[in-house]
């Protein structure tokens, strides 16, 4: 067969594994066949269900509004694929294009797509984090669990980080009537994805709403009585707060030891890739077979300077998906960059929060919209003199309007005729971002640097 007859068999026929059968991967896998995939298609994913939404999870399933078997993800079309579900990945062959599994088996393929996303960061302490009572929340097992919990009536819930899952843990706890303290070791809530000026506002939303909000401050120890629950957790300040549930709000991990060893450029920070999706190896030379999507991805965006941005945004996965698949099966002329404008969203004390762009590159912020006092507004950031995100909390209507000057690099400060004149929105303030080399809780965006791999990297194969 000509070479260029087999590539074209290759783009639509051959073999496609997807690693990851959750968001970005079932989003993938239908692009594939709606674009004439015909090939065969695998999805490999570590949980035993086929692909979920996982937003609904800290918001409608805790409320008890939504069943968590119902939060299965739409299906925009019949994908024809082999499920593997229940299995996770265990490593990855680059020379011999197979994916090994736990259970000992290997897939091989033409092209793979890993979607490996993220996982809950654990409590660190692991003799305390096995105590009854101890739970985090990224899985629908995890949502049941602790909805259980919920429903049973504890005296107490301790939330452990008040980034936007565990606010909304809070959120959630308070709607129920049920006794909830946030330790954060920020100076408010959610600052390290928007910054202090909208920490402090946050920060009221939980103290106006009953949440006995615990800041700058660390959880240094959980306790647990005579048989294995939870009781107390203690505080850097020397403080102990009795609690009988205790919600580990850390942040996420990428996915991405079973690749250790593999030749990918892949590390805590994520799967380094072009802006289209083609995954770097270690040398940070671009490959042609393997691509990433979703939470796992570190990709470059062209609006952000180029950075390499990892997203977890819902948003970013879907649109990353559809690019990777596109591209998996396109000739390298009719393929396209992901440049998605990140965009993120969420529900907590009856506030719905909303952002476009990256609001943690923003050197300065001005509220253009409302009023901080009213917590109605629309709050701009700027960086080196351009737009760079917007903010909004019960105010919309214009976040489609900064997103388009973000695109455009609208300069920085904004001059609006529309724009409120009220005192707090007259000129910019330091948004007030803490130290990006101290940990905050809740960043949904990292800015992971300009290079596809550490300089002081070093390989070591895997063993087999």
């Amino acid at each position: 067969m000509p070479a260029e007859q087999f590539h074209e068999w290759l783009r639509r026929e051959g073999r496609i594994v997807v690693v990851g059968a959750s968001l970005a991967g079932l989003r993938a896998a239908e692009t594939l066949r709606a674009e004439g995939f015909t090939g065969s298609l695998t999805m490999i994913g570590d949980e035993p269900y086929e692909p979920y939404d996982r937003p609904p999870l800290s918001k409608a399933v805790l409320l008890g509004m939504s069943a968590p078997d119902r939060t299965d993800l739409p299906r925009r079309r019949d994908i024809d694929a082999i499920w593997r579900l229940g299995v996770a990945a265990t490593g990855l062959d680059l020379a011999n294009h197979r994916v090994r599994l736990a259970d000992g088996d290997e897939v091989p393929y033409d092209r793979l797509l890993i979607a490996t996303g993220v996982r809950a960061r654990p409590w660190p302490k692991e003799e305390e984090a096995q105590l009854d009572g101890v739970f985090t929340l990224r899985t629908r097992d995890d949502a049941v669990r602790l909805h259980r919990r919920l429903k049973a009536g504890p005296r107490r819930v301790f939330v452990i980080g008040a980034g936007f899952t565990g606010s909304e843990i809070a959120s959630a706890c308070r709607d129920q009537g049920v006794a909830v303290t946030v330790a954060e070791r920020a100076d408010a809530p959610l600052v390290g994805a928007l910054g202090g000026v909208i920490g402090s506002v946050a920060a009221e939303l939980h103290r106006d709403n009953g949440v006995d909000l615990r800041t700058g401050v660390m959880v240094t120890g959980l306790e647990g009585d005579s048989v294995g629950r939870v009781r107390a957790a203690h505080l850097s300040d020397g403080s102990v707060v009795d609690t009988d549930v205790v919600v580990v709000s850390l942040g996420a991990t990428r996915n991405t030891e079973w690749l250790a060893g593999s030749g990918l450029g892949a590390g805590p920070r994520g799967i380094a890739c072009d802006a289209g999706c083609r995954a770097f190896d270690f040398r940070g030379i671009v490959t042609d077979d393997v691509y990433v999507a979703g939470d796992v991805a570190r990709s470059p965006h062209p609006l952000f300077g180029y950075q390499f941005l990892s997203l977890e945004h819902w948003g970013n996965a879907v649109a990353q998906a559809e690019v990777a698949a596109h591209n998996m099966i396109s000739a390298s002329a009719d393929r396209r960059p992901h440049i998605w404008v990140p965009a993120f969203w969420s529900a907590q004390f009856g506030v719905n929060i909303k952002s476009v762009g990256v609001p943690s590159m923003g050197e300065e912020i001005m509220i253009t919209q409302g009023s901080l006092a009213e917590r109605r507004f629309v709050g701009v950031y700027g960086y080196r003199g351009r737009v760079i995100a917007a903010v909004s909390f019960d105010n919309t209507r214009w976040l489609e309007f900064y997103e388009g000057q973000i695109e455009r690099g609208a300069p920085f400060p904004v001059e609006y005729p529309t724009m409120d004149r009220r005192p707090e929105g007259r000129r910019p303030v330091s948004a007030d971002f803490p130290d990006p080399s101290l940990p905050t809780h809740g960043p949904t965006v990292t800015l992971s640097g300009y290079s596809p791999t550490d300089r002081r990297l070093v390989f070591t194969p895997a063993r087999h």
